[in-house]
This record gives structure tokens, sequence and C-alpha cells, in this order.
């Protein structure tokens, strides 16, 4: 596919956008690592950053819809692009959201569980990194489709152990000798954390459908 100068653009602003999400997981990690230390005063500060960080990914992707609006790239791949951005962004949302939703609802993780929610937290914004190599493939063009959805299938692999993971932390929960209110919230707590591999995986999707499209052009 021959790259004008609005194409070669929005690509920039593409790989920005990748780099913001990544960022923003990252600290979304951290976020919650520190929160499940009892330190939050630093978790709050945290979940701050990760909100600036999900702003600033909002700002690239209403930038890459300017572009395509103003003509990058032929109609038929347009769309498909600015799915995949949306997507990326929604990744980042899930775990703007998760952070949100522990700082500001402050859940009491009983201490034997600690652990099982610091694996469930690393398994799911884990998911970014396969998930950025998919995408910096075939935006860079520096890889054949075939590498590109690999790296899809891997983040669907991810995907599938956290079904496990999910599946022995919610048993645990309702286990627990704690009132059915608390082990609720435990669950819901725990639903906002698989989001994110969630939102990963629809992503992972929308990558494969605008490749194999972009190949037929």
């Amino acid at each position: 596919m021959i790259l004008f100068k609005k194409e070669k653009e929005v690509i920039e602003l593409i790989l920005q956008h990748v780099d913001k999400v990544e960022e923003c997981i990252k600290v979304g990690i951290k976020t919650l690592q520190t929160y499940l230390k009892d330190d939050i005063q630093d978790a709050k500060k945290l979940a701050r950053e990760t909100d600036r960080l999900e702003g600033e990914a909002d700002m690239i992707r209403h930038d890459v819809r300017d572009k395509l609006y103003s003509g990058a790239y032929l109609p038929l791949l347009r769309e498909d692009i600015y799915k995949l951005v949306e997507s990326m962004d929604k990744v980042c949302n899930a775990a703007e959201g998760c952070c949100d939703f522990f700082l500001n609802q402050r859940p009491i993780i009983p201490d034997d569980m600690k652990q099982s929610y610091l694996i469930a937290v690393q398994e799911s914004f884990g998911i970014i990194d396969p998930l950025r190599h998919a995408v910096m493939c075939f935006v860079k063009g520096v890889c054949p489709i075939e590498v590109t959805r690999q790296h899809s299938k891997e983040v669907g692999l991810k995907e599938s152990n956290l079904d496990s993971i999910e599946w022995d932390v919610t048993k645990e929960i309702f286990n627990a000798d704690i009132s059915y209110g608390h082990k609720i919230h435990l669950k819901l707590c725990l639903d906002s954390i698989i989001r994110v591999s969630d939102r990963a995986e629809n992503a992972a999707d929308q990558l494969e459908l605008t490749a194999i499209k972009s190949t037929s052009i």
C-alpha cells in the first residue's frame, strides 16, 4: 500500500496512542499493587496519574479521527482503523475505571486474598504486552500478517488463562467466611480487573479484521 503524507501522520498518531495506552496500563498496575499494600495515599496519586494518561490517550484518538475525516487512507479502511484505535482506547478506559473503582469505593480485600487479586491484576493488565506488539507490528508494516495474527492469538491465550484465574478467585470469594454483601463487593472488584483483558481481546479481534481487510486493498 502506498503511503502518503496524511497516512504517515495517522500512523505516527496511532503509535503515540499505543504508547500512551501502555503507559496508562502500567501505571494502573502500580496503582492497584500499591492499594493492595494498603498505601492508600500513594495509590490515590497513581490513580490520578492513570486518569491523566487516559485523558491524553483520548485526545490522541480525537486527532486520529480528525486526520481520517480529512481524507487519510482509502474510505474502505478508515472506519476499521478508527475502530482499532477506539478499541485500544477502551482498554485504557477500563484500566482507569478499575483504578477509580478501587479508590472511590475502597473495597476491603481480606489479607489471605490479596495475592490472588494481585495475580489477577498482573495477568489482566499484563495483556497489554502482546496487544502492543500486535498493533505495532501491523501499523508499522514491518511484520507479515501472520506475525501480527500470532501476536493477536497470544492475547486470546492470555485471556483464556485469565478465565481460569477468575474462576478460582470467584470460588475463593464465595467460600470465604465473610458477609454476602462483602462477597458481592469483592466480585465487583474482580470484574473491574477482568474487564481490562476483555477489552484487550476485543481490540485484538478488531486488529485482525483490519489487517485482513488491508491485505485485500
